[in-house]
């Protein structure tokens, strides 16, 4: 399970360490590809293959889910920590995820995520006022 914020930065060869926490879960090599709301999602290997299997299970006659896996997909990059632990995030991902200098790594349960400082203040902020709303309408367990 991936839990926590860390801050860190991306050199300008698009190099960025990974939380150490991180390393030994996500495994020796792992898939990086766009996520929602302009951030990126790491899987490890075992959890991609769940979710490539359920995206096989979409009506490839769908125009949203022909969409959808096509920008999931060609988005994906494996990735394989170097000996400092860091991965080199793929020029369109970086672009993508308007990732420069500085980035926030974030946990969530089953998949890493890594967003631009900017984009990750901008979201938090956005969200912390309606984060009880959101969960009233989400949660049905206390908290």
């Amino acid at each position: 399970m991936f839990l926590g914020e860390y801050r860190h930065s991306i050199d300008d060869k698009g190099r960025m360490i990974v939380p150490a926490k991180f390393r030994e879960p996500l495994g020796p090599s792992f898939v990086v590809t766009r996520g929602l709301d302009h951030c990126l999602f790491v899987y490890p290997k075992s959890e991609w293959d769940k979710l490539e299997g359920q995206l096989k299970e979409l009506p490839f006659t769908k125009k949203d889910a022909r969409a959808f896996t096509r920008f999931f997909f060609s988005g994906a990059a494996e990735c394989e920590l170097d000996k400092q632990g860091r991965i080199n995030v793929p020029n369109h991902l970086r672009e993508y995820a308007k990732l420069e200098k500085e980035c926030v790594v974030i946990g969530v349960s089953s998949r890493v995520e890594v967003w631009s400082k900017t984009l990750w203040e901008e979201y938090v902020s956005d969200s912390e006022d309606s984060f009880a709303e959101i969960a009233e309408n989400l949660v049905d367990f206390d908290l």
